[in-house]
């Protein structure tokens, strides 16, 4: 079993857009790539986890959401890195329309883009963590017995007023994936 670093999407590796889902628009948060790339020197497989209720809603279709993952991909590679697995929910239970309008088990704090994840990598949610901006992104990790982390960028802000200091909060995901590199190698 192999342990992960799950990575929400908007918010937390790219500047909070709503519904993005065009290359041109994507835009990386500083640090993030690096993040990725030092998750990858302290063996972590990353997983990125991302609701994508814009799929629900009509506003763009799975294909969008593929395309930008691919350029998510290659732009981390040029830095060395790599992104091991992209698991995306594309359903709402109130505003999605046909069948995407659907109450699943992926939609995050559901657990099902983790157990997925687990079975396609083997993953070890023991040794794992989740890092993202929301509280639904910090308690499906909980959930699952990983390590969560609340950044600050995103609507991180404004969520960590609500967490009420029960989350381990960092500003960036850079300055967390510095933390754990110091962590290591105590």
């Amino acid at each position: 079993m192999k342990k992960c670093v799950f990575l929400d999407r908007d918010g937390n590796i790219n500047v909070e857009k709503d519904y993005l889902h065009k290359v041109e628009e994507f835009e990386f948060i500083d640090g993030a790539k690096k993040a990725i790339k030092i998750f990858n020197d302290l063996d972590y497989l990353v997983v990125i986890v991302t609701n994508q209720s814009g799929v629900a809603r009509g506003y763009y279709d799975e294909n969008s959401v593929k395309i930008l993952h691919d350029y998510l991909q290659r732009e981390v590679e040029k830095i060395g890195g790599h992104i091991d697995g992209f698991y995306y929910c594309p359903h709402h239970p109130e505003k999605g329309i046909g069948q995407y309008k659907l109450n699943c088990n992926c939609r995050k704090p559901e657990p099902g883009m983790f157990l997925q994840a687990q079975k396609d990598l083997g993953i070890d949610f023991s040794s794992s963590i989740m890092v993202g901006d929301k509280i639904s992104d910090v308690n499906a990790g909980k959930n699952l017995g990983m390590r969560s982390i609340l950044v600050k960028t995103g609507h991180g802000l404004e969520e960590e007023k609500k967490s009420k200091g029960l989350f381990e909060v960092h500003e960036t995901l850079y300055e967390f994936a510095k933390k754990l590199k110091e962590e290591v190698k105590i």
